[in-house]
Parts: C-alpha cells; sequence; structure tokens
C-alpha cells in the first residue's frame, strides 16, 4: 500500500531514498526476489508520480483508491478487488520496508502452518508482513476504519495466528515521521551495505 499523503513525514514517503532506490522501488523488489507472484500496489496521493515506477516491474499492477484519505481499509479493500482468485494474501505498506529474506521466511512459515494469518515477531512483538489466508477475503473485505481495520480481522482469529520469531528488529519498522525514516536509514545502509 502507498496512498497516504505521508502527512507526518512531511513528503511521500514512496520516493524516500532506500539503498540505491526510493523506498517503492526497494520494497516491490524485495517482494519479487522473495516470490511473490502477483503484485498489487494501491495509490491515493500524487498517484501519478509512483505508477510508473510501479507498473515498470513484472507481475506488479498499480491501481488508485479515490477514498485513500478515509484511511488505511479503504486502500486494503481497493486492493482486494484486484487480487488472483484464491491467492493468499500479503499486506505490506511502502513504509515498513523489508528484506527479500524476512518476506521470503514470513511467506514459508505461512503455507507450511496452513494458519489464517501468519506474521513475524520480534521478542514478542508483532510486525509486518502480515499474510492472510483467501478464505479469509470476504472479512476483509467488510473491514472498516471505524472497527480497527484489518485488526478486527485479526482479533476474530486470534487462536489460528502463527507468529513467527525473528532476530531481526527491521519487522518492526514503521517510517511515518523523519526521525523514525533517519534512524531506520542509517540501520538499513548497514545492512544492505554489509559494512
Amino acid at each position: 500500500m502507498a496512498a497516504g499523503a505521508s502527512t507526518r513525514m512531511g513528503q511521500q514517503k514512496a520516493l524516500l531514498p532506500w539503498g540505491s532506490a526510493t523506498l517503492i522501488e526497494y520494497q516491490l523488489n524485495s517482494l519479487l526476489k522473495a516470490g511473490v507472484s502477483h503484485i498489487v500496489v494501491v495509490l491515493g496521493y500524487r498517484a501519478e508520480k509512483l505508477r510508473a515506477l510501479a507498473e515498470s516491474l513484472p507481475n506488479t499492477k498499480a491501481i488508485l483508491n479515490l477514498r485513500y484519505r478515509t484511511g488505511k481499509s479503504s486502500s486494503v479493500r481497493a486492493g482486494l478487488r484486484h487480487i488472483a482468485r484464491g491467492a493468499e494474501i500479503l499486506i505490506l505498506s511502502v513504509d515498513q520496508p523489508r528484506s527479500p529474506h524476512t518476506i521470503r521466511s514470513v511467506i514459508k512459515a505461512h503455507f507450511q502452518t496452513s494458519s489464517l494469518i501468519t506474521y513475524p515477531t520480534y521478542q514478542g512483538q508483532g510486525g509486518h508482513p502480515i499474510i492472510f489466508s483467501t478464505r479469509l477475503l470476504p472479512e476483509m473485505t467488510a473491514i472498516r476504519e471505524t472497527r480497527q481495520g484489518l485488526r478486527e480481522v485479526i482479533e476474530n482469529h486470534r487462536s489460528q495466528i502463527s507468529r513467527i520469531p525473528h532476530e531481526d528488529t527491521t519487522i518492526l519498522l514503521d517510517l511515518n515521521k523523519p526521525e523514525d525514516y533517519t534512524k531506520a536509514y542509517d540501520i538499513s545502509q548497514v545492512q544492505i551495505n554489509g559494512t
């Protein structure tokens, strides 16, 4: 998802540098390298700047959520209308950069456990990406911001969640403010460059 106006960041998050690319390019390449077969990029704010970047990659489709200002739930619902029938659903925002290794490990765990929901944890704290079984699609398409969005779906299925422990703190990254980005960028450069 890359629809938000990035008001707390003060500039469009998707276009911030990340390694040798932008956040949106890094995230899409990570998903592809991790084996994701079909990517739906939900755009909203200044969509025209991001569409060409998104659709320059294979198996990637950009769609527009005209209601993006109403909250993340509307972007999730917009994206779900374009997924392949019977697909498992991986949700990841552009401001949550994850390595191909991290994404791949969560995907692998999801298929090994056949859980309804799978996500990584660091010291007991839940992170991203989150994968939802295709069986939850009807429930997911009914989410509303007023009912906590996807959190409601997660709460409804607490006993059917696989929580995958990770030693990597980056599963918790969520870049909302300039200081979040600066701190995370410094960490990411160490990991990307291996120094």
